[in-house]
């Protein structure tokens, strides 16, 4: 089934529309939208200014509050229908949205109209190129939490391959990230900070060994600070990505950093994005 990028969305957010009280959780979603769930979030996100978990929770307050004033069905039972396991969290999380409770709002309130894709507007533009990428073979660390907090894992990964004496088999540094920072929460983020090795022997045993499949990829072209750099990813899952009639595969980006910052400015920093084609 070949769809547009917008018209997976479009296929998601009817399918909210037509289960509110269904499973509507990110990995559900991405199978609705026929995509990997390594790169549906950040997708979705991108075109819409919203993430899954917002539009969820925006389509089922808006159907809420039309039941409320189309019907006289009783307030608990529209909880269940709209997805809320109880009328405390619905009469919650209503509230902050209307500004009133759900009985008040039947009385005094008006539904607003469905919020509509945000205008893209003008992305910064990268290049962006198809490259066949090798199979990459990492001595690696893993990485919980905040994606910016990796430097550190780079540091500790650095002095263990001094001690190891493995810095004539590396060829770079990769950092592998696993999920959306838009939809996870910060301290459950997922990554590795990994030395590309050169050769075929065994990694120390301190250490992760990550293999990263050869494969065609989208590679992104950046130049700056690590902190900006999510505007190149907007950039490649909003723009790129829907514009390229490309599928993302089922494995995650990752970066490939051409430069250090122990001895480049930041302005100055050199980062390839991959993102794994099908």
């Amino acid at each position: 089934m070949s769809l547009t990028y917008e018209q997976r969305v479009l296929r998601v957010l009817t399918y909210i529309h037509e289960n509110p009280a269904g499973d509507l959780s990110l990995d559900a979603l991405a199978d609705v939208a026929l995509m990997s769930r390594f790169h549906w979030h950040r997708v979705f996100q991108a075109i819409t200014g919203e993430t899954c978990a917002e539009a969820v929770r925006r389509i089922r307050l808006f159907l809420a509050a039309s039941w409320l004033i189309n019907s006289d069905e009783p307030v608990a039972q529209i909880a269940i229908r709209a997805g809320y396991p109880n009328i405390k969290s619905f009469t919650r999380v209503f509230s902050q949205r209307f500004g009133v409770p759900p009985a008040m709002f039947r009385r005094i309130g008006q539904p607003g109209l469905p919020r509509e894709f945000k205008s893209r507007g003008s992305f910064t533009m990268f290049k962006v190129d198809i490259q066949t990428a090798p199979e990459r073979r990492l001595a690696a660390m893993q990485h919980r939490g905040a994606y910016n907090g990796i430097g550190e894992v780079f540091r500790n990964l650095s002095a263990t391959a001094t001690a190891e004496n493995i810095w004539p088999r590396v060829q770079g540094m990769i950092g592998v990230h696993y999920d959306d920072p838009n939809v996870v929460d910060e301290a459950k983020l997922r990554s590795h900070a990994g030395l590309l090795i050169a050769d075929s022997q065994s990694v120390p045993g301190c250490l992760e060994e990550i293999v990263l499949n050869g494969s065609e990829c989208a590679v992104l072209h950046y130049k700056g600070p690590y902190t900006a750099i999510k505007v190149a990813y907007d950039y490649l899952y909003g723009d790129w990505l829907p514009k390229s009639s490309r599928e993302p595969a089922d494995a995650p980006p990752y970066e490939l950093y051409l430069n250090s910052p122990t001895d480049t400015a930041e302005a100055d920093l050199l980062t390839e994005i991959y993102l794994p084609l099908e």
